[in-house]
């Protein structure tokens, strides 16, 4: 019997080709530059990470990085020791070739990122053009390559060049989907790398990048209010620790490992919160839960191990349990960063009263409003089950499950049942939920976390239970909280309402990324076309309706949505789908929380009600609710 399968169904395929086939392989996702983590910032990060190698290996104090907007070509020269020239084409061009993986039980770089021999071949593979050029003593060896495939290889004389190596290269505007660089993505890059790197000066299109106090200026830089105390910095061997509390509920945590940004976490970031409360708990000698201590804590913590594994080739979540190889006598991270929190973060507080006895205060704040919210939460909880089941229409895998499907779960947070009925009938069911509110949340601005508990806001209550976030956020449901709100006035109000909610009660949900809002088209413009069949177009502007109007021609039929529920289910399937918009809403680093939520949301109605008519454009963004505060995603 042939079952259609034979060896002509096998091919082998060249390093480059393999790659530009699964680039998901090796960057985790492509995405066209509207996320931080797309792949066009791995393959930035990718080169970079090497320079920045070398420095820490003690070569090089200076990396000059271009980036040219217009072509989107980008370069990177460092001055360290240069890849050796008869290495040169494997380490950019031969898979699993590197001088990292350590050899004889030795390394050449002690304790970096890059560790696969992986990621430059997957620049140069998914690149239009790849341009690299090695300087050692006077010499230099280059080579070029267009999407993978080497084009022209040779030596040179450069006598008047350091040592070092450039790279130039232009991601492929054909995978990553029409891609542009976020600058801002690019600074926080930036500023990362030199804030781990204490004497690295990076210049990148004529800025200059440079710290003197670690991690430190991280969360300086990064505060948007005074602490209420000077932050805690500690620094040891492998390890840099800082630490303070802000009146902002939540926890705000900056992990690294090996100057890479582990913005997922991992076993690292896990220790770390551990360590921080048992370390309190015991100076204090008292029983404290542990989410009182980190209740307004921003900290921030970068450790370097020997041979990290990382969770996939993107190095966002860490899984290493040993500091380095148990040949190298390594220790267990957690005992690592346990053992380093009980000697030095407990010996600081016994030095500096000053600190200790505003975070005392602090802790208790939080102890008094958790305790009076826990019996707030026991008289509501017997009603969230059954009132949830009628608002909330489930999806079956959630955000944690162990599903390869569990990043693109989503919930929908629509505003009355004719919307929430018309996402229902043509969502996926395996991994989109849909939250429904009746009439308008109430406004918490000014309230403690006991508002939501009242039986006048059951919305809300039960929101939070929907989420999952009402004993803690990391056990939230869904990866994805997509405010769908009509494009009126009232929509508007009501966007403004739930992101108020969020901010205040659950700032961790914005800057994790969670928070989005939905982009669903205000006109559709169509014609029946000479065969009879009918050329649709969706708009979601008006600059989209009159591109549309034009390219139809005369006479088409143009309808304008007021709202969600007045369309379709049929139609509805492809907003929610594969073409799906969503604006993703970011907390810029210079926003206090509590005066922009005092501006918009205070006792100053009238300038509120001229912000929402001034913001309600024909294409409904609400740019101006957080400055900078979305990107488009599509």
């Amino acid at each position: 019997m042939n079952k259609g399968y034979s060896e002509n169904d096998f091919e082998t395929l060249d390093w480059y080709e393999h790659i530009r086939r699964r680039p998901g392989m090796y960057l985790g996702k492509l995405g066209n530059g509207s996320e931080q983590d797309d792949g066009i910032y791995v393959l930035f990060k990718e080169i970079v990470d090497n320079a920045v190698d070398e420095f820490h290996e003690g070569w090089g104090k200076t990396i000059d990085i271009t980036l040219n907007e217009e072509t989107k070509e980008v370069s990177v020269r460092d001055y360290g020791r240069g890849i050796p020239f008869g290495k040169l084409l494997d380490a950019v061009g031969k898979m699993n070739t590197g001088s990292k993986f350590g050899k004889d039980g030795s390394l050449a770089y002690g304790k970096s990122v890059g560790l696969n021999g992986v990621g430059t071949k997957a620049v140069n593979a998914t690149s239009t053009q790849f341009y690299v050029q090695s300087f050692i003593d006077g010499d230099s060896y280059y080579a070029y390559f267009e999407k993978g495939v080497l084009i022209r290889k040779g030596k040179e004389k450069a006598k008047d060049e350091k040592d070092g190596t450039f790279v130039r290269y232009t991601a492929d505007n054909t995978l990553y989907d029409g891609y542009n660089y976020n600058l801002e993505f690019i600074d926080t890059m930036l500023k990362n790398y030199v804030y781990l790197n204490i004497g690295l000066t990076i210049n990148f299109n004529g800025n200059k990048y440079k710290s003197e106090n670690g991690l430190l200026d991280l969360i300086n830089d990064n505060l948007s209010e005074t602490p209420l105390y000077a932050p805690i910095h500690l620094t040891g061997k492998d390890i840099e620790v800082v630490i303070t509390h802000c009146t902002e509920t939540g926890e705000n945590i900056y992990s690294f490992v090996n100057g890479q940004n582990t913005f997922n976490g991992g076993t690292h970031l896990s220790a770390f919160r551990e360590g921080v409360g048992k370390t309190i708990k015991e100076f204090f000698k008292k029983d404290f839960d542990p989410k009182d201590v980190r209740e307004g804590m921003v900290a921030a913590i970068s450790i370097r191990v020997g041979n990290p594994d990382f969770a996939n080739q993107t190095k966002t979540m860490l899984n290493s349990k040993l500091t380095d190889t148990v040949a190298n006598g390594g220790i267990p991270v957690r005992d690592f960063i346990m053992n380093f929190l009980a000697f030095d973060l407990d010996n600081y507080l016994h030095k500096n009263p000053l600190t200790a006895d505003p975070l005392l205060k602090k802790i208790l704040a939080s102890e008094k409003e958790r305790k009076e919210l826990a019996s707030f939460q026991k008289a509501r909880r017997s009603k969230k089950t059954s009132l949830n089941n009628e608002k909330l229409k489930d999806c079956s895998v959630h955000y944690g499950d162990n599903n390869e499907r569990a990043e693109e779960t989503t919930i929908f947070i629509t505003e009355g049942n004719s919307a929430s009925g018309t996402i229902t009938k043509t969502r996926d069911t395996k991994t989109q939920a849909v939250f429904s509110l009746r009439g308008k949340p109430k406004n918490t601005f000014g309230n403690s976390k006991k508002v939501i508990y009242d039986k006048k806001n059951a919305e809300l209550n039960l929101l939070q239970a929907a989420l999952g976030i009402e004993e803690d956020i990391d056990n939230l449901r869904y990866n994805k909280v997509v405010i769908a709100t009509d494009a009126d006035v009232d929509g508007m109000h009501i966007r403004m309402l739930l992101l108020t909610f969020f901010l205040l009660f659950y700032p961790e949900l914005v800057r994790r990324g969670h928070v989005y809002i939905l982009q669903t088209p205000l006109f559709r413009v169509r014609k029946r076309k000479k065969d009879g069949a009918m050329d649709t177009r969706y708009c979601y502007s008006e600059a989209e309706k009159q591109d549309a109007i034009g390219k139809l021609g005369k006479g088409p039929e143009v309808t304008r949505f007021k709202g969600l529920g007045e369309i379709s289910a049929n139609e509805f399937k492809d907003f929610i789908g594969e073409g799906m918009r969503l604006d993703r809403v970011r907390l810029n680093k210079d926003d206090s929380v509590h005066e922009m939520l005092e501006f918009y949301m205070g006792n100053n109605t009238p300038d509120r009600q001229n912000f929402i008519k001034d913001n309600l454009r024909e294409d409904v963004i609400m740019e101006d609710i957080i400055n900078n505060s979305t990107e488009t995603e599509e």
